[in-house]
């Protein structure tokens, strides 16, 4: 905890304080929705927990997520206070392609706090919007707008829907399976530039933060790169005359 800054420290306190609330008073806590950074915080603190815990953000794949506190002798079922809105224009003729910025930027403008917004996912026919079930109905009401396009929005339950972000399949050419290497190709940077991010804890490999420019990466393995995006390095496929790995990766749109 010596590296964290003041307010890293103030939040650890607060997932100790959270679980001590949540085993003294028998009931499941709750946090707000967290960033990666602060999951990775959070982990670190596992080991001085009150409670047990369990983390979700409405959707298997979900980067943005809350975390519950449960006191070991809970004796009653429980769901997390999440919801999830489809929003969809009002007159799809009219309607512009809207991008994830300008979502959360609408969101904003209506004074709703970061912490209170999970995943916001974009596609072509609608936009899904995870967030606290108590501002659902504030959201509904007032979002009426994206940009120049009329949208409406309706509640939907997060276990009724099969989400999956939008991504592409691309391909690439790396010297060897290391993380800063893969990187380097994924985010069209500069393999100095990679190792700079991982050491700076912009990179999160399964959503954990990793600080090792050497560890491999290995199929499957979702990597987040701190206000770039997020990957999946699918596996190599083979060599260039070279001897360099051709490799394949989804990029999550």
């Amino acid at each position: 905890m010596a590296d964290m800054t003041k307010e890293e420290l103030l939040l650890a306190k607060r997932f100790l304080d959270l679980s001590r609330q949540a085993e003294q008073k028998d009931i499941v806590v709750f946090s707000e929705f967290l960033n990666l950074n602060e999951l990775n915080i959070f982990k670190q603190e596992i080991p001085n927990l009150y409670s047990g815990f369990e983390i979700s953000g409405g959707y298997e794949l979900s980067e943005r997520q809350m975390i519950a506190f449960i006191p070991d002798a809970l004796c009653y079922a429980w769901d997390y206070p999440i919801t999830c809105l489809k929003i969809t224009p009002v007159n799809k003729k009219f309607a512009e392609s809207l991008t994830h910025r300008d979502v959360l930027g609408s969101l904003m403008n209506l004074g709703i706090e970061r912490s209170k917004l999970g995943d916001i996912l974009v596609n072509e026919e609608e936009i899904y919007v995870f967030c606290e079930e108590k501002i659902a109905g504030y959201l509904m009401e007032e979002l009426t707008r994206i940009r120049h396009t009329v949208v409406k929005s309706e509640q939907v339950r997060p276990d009724s829907l099969t989400i999956e972000p939008k991504k592409e399949l691309a391909e690439g050419i790396i010297t060897s399976n290391r993380l800063d290497s893969v990187i380097a190709c994924v985010c069209k940077v500069s393999r100095s530039q990679a190792s700079q991010w991982i050491k700076g804890g912009k990179i999160f490999l399964n959503n954990r933060q990793t600080l090792q420019t050497t560890v491999e990466c290995k199929p499957g393995e979702l990597i987040s790169v701190r206000s770039v995006g997020r990957f999946r390095f699918v596996d190599s496929f083979g060599e260039t005359r070279k001897g360099r790995l051709k490799i394949q990766y989804e990029k999550y749109l």
